[in-house]
């Protein structure tokens, strides 16, 4: 029996395109376009980027000053379906800050980790409230919120904000990358 090449090649390569091109379309059409979806509906997401890779989806967002972390990690774990099947989810988020947030962060920082080191989460709200009785802080304001794995902390002036995630677990020490 003798093979032809060229019909053999031409198999091959059809076969590999419909392969490889229905993959691309399943995960591009019934994984990430729906999530894309749910994420861009939430209130006060201005831009969002996902990527989804085996064991993570990865979201870049840019939020509004006032936006509720917890709130929209709890609303993309419960509507994003089959994008975070097995999956975890992490949070890049773009951050619009200013010298001042900056400040007022830099200032909490030694009480928050400490507060975080030894399990007390509810330290974290107080320190950052009694920070804005100093007057260089009074159009800082701070919201804090946790959930079984973070605490969350949102600093904003109004104009510009900063978003901090805190993972719950205690890891090694050293800073945190994410502040």
């Amino acid at each position: 029996m003798k093979l032809r090449l060229m019909p053999v090649l031409l198999t091959v390569l059809l076969s590999a395109g419909l392969l490889f091109g229905g993959f691309y379309a399943y995960r591009q059409f019934a994984v990430q376009e729906p999530l894309e979806k749910v994420v861009s509906s939430y209130e006060g997401v201005k831009d969002s980027h996902i990527s989804i890779n085996r064991n993570e989806v990865t979201l870049k967002l840019d939020l509004a000053p006032g936006t509720k972390l917890r709130e929209l990690v709890q609303y993309v774990q419960s509507e994003g379906g089959s994008a975070l099947s097995g999956r975890s989810l992490k949070l890049d988020l773009e951050q619009h800050t200013s010298p001042l947030l900056d400040e007022y962060w830099n200032d909490a920082l030694f009480s928050v980790a400490e507060a975080m080191e030894s399990g007390k989460y509810t330290l974290i709200p107080a320190k950052l409230e009694g920070l804005t009785l100093d007057a260089k802080y009074k159009e800082v304001t701070a919201t804090t919120e946790i959930d079984e794995t973070n605490v969350y902390v949102s600093l904003s002036d109004g104009k510009e904000s900063k978003f901090i995630i805190l993972p719950r677990v205690s890891q090694a020490m050293g800073a945190w990358n994410n502040a």
